[in-house]
């Protein structure tokens, strides 16, 4: 029987130890992390294999089947990931806003550790390392609950970093694992706010939800993005096409996939027949507004129902919509995105800080794609969420994002009057 009760004390007590560690203590458990996943390579995808199976077996859908699955090629991109965490300075006891008041009192913030992370998540092994990666290194305690479908995988994969942890004399409940299936057992953890400090979820919204109208425990929301391009009137056609092309089809069940194409009505009649041409061999089919539809017949493109354009497609479906101009792409994003990441392909300069300045995204592109809203593109070695709120955090959140800080105040023996 899992006493999550005691799994969360434990978590405290091993977050207080990791605090007090090193950098060089820190990264000498990631890098033994790194090496004893390689060693253990075999049985790591053996588990994998078998979750996969199963899933398959249960008609699991094509994204989650997707992101489940562990490759040669995969599991070494996340070995990667914990040796670009190694190698990332170490925000812990970092000091700032120095300053010497008036009076005589020295003062300044110190980063310190968030303490206890509770992170739920679908079927996703890669999280589970680059959690705890990110974890060990910014000195958090950390209880993952992976979904249910990558049990075994995950096991393993926290057995090995629980075993390196043990190896270089850190606590092995710095990570810890809920190894069971138990739906109840999630609603018990968005209760523990004796012992966790911050709960992320990274799965669908209906987890999302479930979260936040459930925690005692303050949430970090994300990881669910309809996401858009705008194409204004003076896009470099030649360059956006690829960058579409990225956007959509790189890895179409991944949150900052592209969602919805805005097209501006200059261009519409000679762009969206290049773009159907320049998508559809690599399987993408569109849903379209009527004004996209006059000016195709391809067999690729459906009429778009009202519910499309608030789709987060995950697969290989693109909404096409043709817009008045910048204000009205704008006025569309605003409405339709969850936060999450959106741009525009413009070679209008003044265009393209309108865009920034007032879509309200976590990120947002200028001629790029949306595919690198994400922590380890944008230089943070690894993310343990993409959070599309405004406190603390928002977009990747990387080491800095799992620290908060103390006043430390200082003087001479002064007294307040």
């Amino acid at each position: 029987m899992i006493d999550l009760v005691q799994m969360g004390k434990a978590a405290k007590a091993a977050s207080r130890l990791l605090a007090a560690a090193t950098t060089e203590h820190k990264n000498m458990a990631l890098l033994t992390i790194a090496e004893r996943l390689e060693a253990r390579e075999a049985d790591i995808l053996a588990a994998n294999h078998e979750d996969v199976h199963a899933a398959r077996e249960r008609n699991i859908e094509p994204h989650l089947l997707d992101r489940l699955s562990l490759s040669n090629g995969r599991l070494s991109a996340i070995i990667a990931d914990v040796r670009n965490v190694a190698a990332l300075p170490d925000p812990v006891g970092e000091t700032y806003d120095h300053a010497v008041l008036e009076n005589g009192l020295r003062v300044q913030r110190r980063r310190i550790p968030i303490g206890v992370i509770g992170v739920i998540y679908e079927a996703r092994p890669n999280v589970t390392v680059d959690v705890a990666a990110l974890c060990v290194k910014s000195a958090n305690g950390v209880i993952l609950r992976g979904g249910s479908e990558m049990l075994g995988s995950a096991s393993v994969l926290v057995e090995v970093i629980r075993e390196a942890l043990t190896s270089v004399d850190l606590p092995a409940d710095a990570v810890q694992l809920i190894e069971s299936k138990d739906r109840e057992l999630i609603a018990q953890l968005l209760k523990l706010n004796g012992y966790i400090d911050m709960i992320i979820p990274r799965g669908g919204a209906a987890l999302h939800k479930f979260c936040v109208e459930n925690s005692t425990i303050p949430v970090i929301t994300g990881g669910v993005g309809v996401c858009h391009l705008f194409v204004d009137a003076t896009a470099d056609i030649d360059s956006a096409l690829p960058v579409i092309h990225n956007a959509k089809t790189s890895r179409p069940s991944v949150c900052n996939s592209l969602d919805t194409v805005l097209i501006h009505e200059k261009i519409a009649a000679a762009f969206i027949p290049r773009l159907i041409e320049y998508l559809t061999p690599a399987g993408v089919t569109f849903k379209a507004d009527p004004a996209v539809m006059a000016f195709t017949h391809d067999e690729h493109v459906l009429p778009a129902d009202p519910q499309d354009f608030d789709t987060e497609w995950m697969n290989l479906t693109c909404g096409l919509r043709v817009v008045s101009g910048l204000e009205a792409a704008v006025a569309f994003i605003n409405e339709h995105s969850l936060g999450h990441s959106d741009g525009i392909l413009t070679q209008d300069a003044a265009n393209a800080r309108r865009f920034v300045n007032e879509v309200d995204s976590s990120a947002v592109f200028v001629n790029t794609s949306t595919r690198f809203n994400d922590g380890g593109q944008l230089g943070l070695g690894a993310e343990i969420a993409v959070s599309t709120q405004k406190l603390h955090a928002r977009g990747p959140m990387g080491l800095r994002e799992l620290t908060t800080y103390k006043w430390v105040v200082e003087s001479d023996g002064l007294i307040r009057r």
